[in-house]
């Protein structure tokens, strides 16, 4: 057909790259985390196993960055290779790796199951102005960088997600959250509804949040301007595309929306999923600093 040369050229184009293309073996069980921040924090976290840090052959301006990272991976026993760009661009997977990265070992979630000190919530802290943030199926790994990297610089106590259907905690995840992924504890539960149940019995206030007011029945709607904090409180996002599960927001003592500043053309009625959880936040976290009595 006519769409055939197109294939056969790019395909022609591949395999004179693949005799060519550079192999790094790897260690087993490992990826390569991509990018300045991630690579930075990674090594000054200790929370993953470090095996090698692999810096492109110098460029001027960038010497000075790339001798910071050859301390800290000596202060840390691990070994530095420098190989070309052609090589890293092999190594990161086509990532944007700002000429840096490492190979270490994954992070995983963190079982809110395992965690849970009982005892740890009792009545006196309900005063303190906790706020964690619930993530419901939430797919795509730049939202989910986003995410962390909003939560961590607003100041979320934590960020706990469903096992199910989430992202995992991938190098583009790390890269997305400027490093933020490093340094964060990220949880996650097997069940989004126990856990919320859980957290009202101890007194806490669950609060979801919603793109479109008219969208939800039996949980009044109020304006994220509107929120008045008085106890500790998790605020849940739901899906890119769904929301939150029917199930979830019958758990959600009231939900948020964000007021939009004009009339919107049809079609485009909602924000991106980690712009919109950052204006949430903020509406909440800014309360934080104004009484915190």
């Amino acid at each position: 057909g006519p769409g055939s040369s197109g294939e056969g050229g790019s395909a022609k184009a591949r395999k004179r790259l693949g005799e060519k293309l550079p192999f790094i073996e790897r260690t087993k069980g490992s990826e390569i985390l991509f990018g300045v921040a991630p690579c930075s924090m990674a090594l000054s976290q200790s929370r993953r196993d470090l095996f090698r840090l692999f810096l492109k052959e110098s460029s001027g301006s960038r010497q000075l960055i790339m001798s910071e990272f050859v301390l800290q991976a000596m202060a840390q026993g691990v070994p530095v290779h420098h190989i070309t760009k052609r090589e890293m661009n092999a190594l990161c997977k086509g990532g944007v790796h700002q000429g840096v990265c490492l190979e270490a070992s994954p992070l995983r979630f963190k079982s809110l199951e395992e965690d849970e000190k009982p005892g740890l919530e009792d009545k006196g802290n309900l005063k303190q102005q906790l706020i964690w943030l619930v993530l419901e199926q939430i797919q795509d790994p730049m939202n989910m960088g986003a995410l962390l990297r909003s939560a961590y610089f607003l100041g979320v106590d934590r960020v706990v997600t469903s096992q199910r259907n989430s992202c995992p905690l991938t190098p583009t995840v790390s890269k997305a959250s400027s490093g933020a992924m490093e340094v964060l504890d990220v949880y996650s539960t097997d069940d989004i509804q126990s856990f919320l149940k859980t957290k009202t019995a101890e007194g806490w206030e669950v609060v979801g949040t919603v793109a479109k007011p008219e969208d939800v029945e039996n949980v009044p709607v109020i304006s994220c301007l509107e929120f008045r904090w008085s106890r500790p409180v998790i605020i849940v996002i739901g899906n890119e595309g769904d929301g939150l599960s029917l199930e979830t927001q019958l758990l959600c003592h009231r939900m948020l929306s964000i007021p939009p500043g004009r009339v919107l053309h049809p079609g485009i009625e909602s924000l991106n999923v980690s712009v919109a959880t950052g204006i949430f936040l903020h509406s909440i976290c800014s309360q934080k600093l104004r009484h915190s009595d």
